[in-house]
């Protein structure tokens, strides 16, 4: 009876089957009265195409029963599997047979005769324009209401894209051995990619790169807990041995943010101290590796360190190393939303690509070689991740 173009199974009809699915039935309610009243002309069309004979009761359990299979339909779409449909439709054919029985039996038993032919036309054609004004008006009822609550929601999200700016907002930083750029580019309004740097007292520096497991407003809003909570934790430990302060900082926050998060969320992480005297340490939490481009003329390496994600497990304590970086050296990390980036053919953008760009850009100043690096990654393939880049040259 209903044509629905439909697909729960792609992302899109996923979402909207999610969305629905959780909205209140009272809130439904408009729609599904919409609904029953434009199918139930169906019933009332069946009695004019029979020049208006059927007696008003058989008219009215007609109009009704089109009606309330129409909703049945509704409802499977909006909250239930779609397999249901082939279940209700075979199911009509015993339905309508069983009516057509129950109209002759009702007719015998109650005595219904046929409507004189030009009054139940009439009658027909008053029903009709009523229930094609009360669905219009409903109709028009659930659309106000469902533009009502996607304008509040929008700007939710424009507020929540104005706090994402305040606390993601590309970083620059300048110390006498370093200079330090960092973006993050969200797939949506919110992303849950973080990249910061600032000094410490003693004039070292501290860089670290972040991306929180998903993306949307969840993440954004655990991200920003992962900041404060960093930053708050290098006022202690910033003052420890360099060695130790991104340790340290890795075990706060995998202390920290198990008690303000759901269960399946965690954080990757890459962090940087960069001290005033030329030297780099360096941890990793299970993020992508950091590249390494030697001035020298050594080329491109990597390093990577197995360690658990922040905020998952708890975790004895984690590592950090020491890098050996020379005048002129670009370190490079980048998040999974650029290195995982697919063409048509699912082929990932990946490391060597990476590479590539960073050694046909290494001179660049450091805002080039990032917006590089981003402009290459999306004429690959479609953004589909937060995308974030942290990059540091020793001076």
């Amino acid at each position: 009876m209903l044509a629905f173009k439909w697909d729960p199974f792609t992302k899109r009809g996923a979402e909207g089957f999610r969305y629905y699915k959780r909205l209140p039935f009272r809130r439904l309610m408009p729609l599904l009265l919409a609904v029953f009243c434009l199918f139930s002309i169906v019933g009332v069309f069946n009695d004019l195409m029979n020049l208006g004979l059927y007696p008003y009761l058989l008219l009215a359990s007609s109009a009704v029963s089109s009606g309330l299979i129409a909703v049945v339909y509704v409802l499977i779409a909006l909250r239930y599997s779609p397999y249901w449909f082939i279940v209700v439709s075979v199911l009509q054919i015993p339905y309508w047979l069983f009516f057509g029985w129950l109209a002759n039996v009702l007719g015998q038993s109650l005595h219904l005769h046929e409507v004189a032919s030009a009054d139940g036309v009439r009658v027909d054609a008053v029903l009709i324009l009523l229930l094609v004004i009360a669905s219009y008006t409903l109709f028009i009822a659930f659309i106000r209401r469902q533009g009502a609550e996607v304008h509040r929601i929008t700007n939710e999200l424009e507020l929540a894209h104005g706090i994402q700016k305040t606390l993601v907002p590309p970083i620059g930083l300048r110390t006498p051995r370093f200079e330090v750029y960092g973006i993050s580019c969200p797939s949506e309004k919110v992303g849950g990619d973080l990249v910061d740097a600032l000094c410490l007292p003693n004039g070292d520096a501290i860089a670290y790169l972040a991306d929180i497991a998903g993306h949307g407003l969840q993440a954004g809003i655990l991200m920003g807990m992962l900041k404060t909570a960093a930053r708050t934790a290098l006022l202690e430990t910033g003052e420890r041995d360099a060695s130790h302060t991104l340790p340290l900082l890795l075990d706060r926050l995998n202390s920290v943010l198990p008690v303000v998060k759901e269960a399946h969320m965690y954080a990757t992480f890459t962090g940087f101290r960069l001290g005033d005297d030329g030297s780099v340490h360096y941890a990793l939490a299970a993020s992508p590796p950091i590249l390494h481009w030697h001035a020298n003329g050594a080329g491109l390496s990597h390093l990577e360190e197995e360690q658990f994600p922040v905020g998952l497990l708890p975790v004895a304590s984690f590592d950090g190393q020491r890098l050996d970086a020379k005048p002129g050296d670009l370190l490079v990390v980048a998040t999974d939303g650029i290195l995982e980036v697919c063409d048509k053919s699912q082929e990932e953008f990946g490391l060597g690509r990476l590479k590539q760009v960073i050694e046909r850009h290494a001179s660049a100043p450091l805002v080039e070689l990032a917006k590089k690096i981003l402009e290459t990654a999306n004429e690959f393939g479609k953004q589909a991740d937060d995308q974030t880049i942290l990059v540091v040259r020793c001076l």
